[in-house]
């Protein structure tokens, strides 16, 4: 690992420069704010119009230094432009709620299949279903300042050192997207100058899913570990989406409920959600890499931990919220 890293930086150093220029440039160009702009309503967490092409700095950023080091992945980031492609026209034009699930679905079948080494074929197909489901739920977890940026700034950072021992091209991979994540970052921190758009988050959650099935497959980590890497937001949307799905609620429609979006209701900053989930990810990203080196047996047991440990924070905001709700119902109107 320590071997490594002069490259790694040098990767991620490289990816955060041509983002932050290439956003840069569409900002003080004005072309950011015609390709598309985020306009407030009554489920944002922002007030004022926003343009949503961070994507457009990400994307290209990571992807170009992914084939150019880690050809072995190029497939994956094959699938990260098709999919980049199908949101910017769902961004600027929109698309149907089974239109885009046809296209995650189909290209998380083809990276799945490009990636396979040694599982049954219906084991596969739950891979399928998995990366489908991280692809959405980074997109509903765009949602406050820094979030998704920060998220894949350790995120894929935790790829890039767990990759290292083994898998040194995979290693260069997450290294490129945490990079870019960086770029990116640096204009969405509060206050944001740019949001991700679909172009950024769809990408990035196939990304997280894709190289994370893949370096299962070629023995960089255990199947837990992307679970452990980018798990505030599994634990996040996951819980969301069961909460919602018990009311029967149109779980593809856009709403404020997620744990981040109750805490800026609450009355958090943006910059205090951000850093509170930084520190959830940190601790992930730490059993992580620690946890690597254990018995399986130890192993699990601190993926359930630290899964039972959000979940412990989960119902602490739970709290919080509904004693708010109630508080608000017993004001006079």
């Amino acid at each position: 690992m320590i071997t490594a890293l002069p490259s790694l930086l040098l990767t991620g150093g490289i990816a955060a420069a041509v983002c932050f220029a290439v956003l840069l440039v569409l900002l003080r160009t004005g072309w950011a704010d015609a390709i598309a702009i985020d306009i407030p309503n009554h489920r944002s967490l922002h007030v004022k119009p926003i343009p949503r092409v961070g994507g457009w700095g990400v994307v290209p950023a990571a992807l170009l230094l992914i084939v150019i080091g880690a050809p072995v992945l190029r497939w994956i980031a094959l699938g990260a432009l098709v999919l980049g492609a199908v949101s910017q026209i769902d961004d600027r034009r929109g698309l149907s709620a089974r239109s885009r699930f046809i296209a995650h679905i189909a290209v998380a079948g083809a990276a799945v299949a490009a990636s396979v080494v040694h599982i049954d074929a219906w084991l596969a197909a739950i891979a399928v279903i998995v990366v489908v489901w991280i692809v959405n739920l980074y997109n509903f977890m765009d949602g406050s300042n820094g979030l998704a940026g920060g998220m894949a700034v350790f995120g894929f950072a935790t790829y890039a050192i767990g990759a290292a021992p083994s898998q040194p091209q995979l290693s260069l991979a997450g290294a490129a997207v945490a990079g870019a994540g960086l770029g990116f970052l640096i204009l969405n921190f509060n206050p944001a100058r740019v949001f991700l758009g679909d172009i950024g988050s769809v990408p990035l959650g196939f990304l997280a899913g894709a190289m994370g099935f893949w370096g299962w497959q070629h023995g960089a980590w255990p199947v837990w570990f992307p679970a452990l890497a980018f798990a505030p937001f599994f634990a996040d949307a996951t819980a969301t989406l069961l909460r919602r799905l018990a009311r029967r609620e149109r779980v593809w429609e856009a709403h404020r409920e997620h744990y981040y979006q109750r805490l800026v209701q609450l009355g958090a900053s943006h910059v205090r959600v951000a850093l509170f989930y930084y520190s959830l990810m940190v601790g992930g990203s730490a059993i992580a890499l620690i946890a690597m080196y254990l018995s399986p047996i130890v192993q699990w047991a601190l993926v359930i931990a630290w899964y039972l440990t959000l979940a412990a924070v989960g119902g602490r905001i739970d709290l919080r919220w509904n004693a708010f709700q109630k508080s608000r119902a017993a004001v006079p109107r």
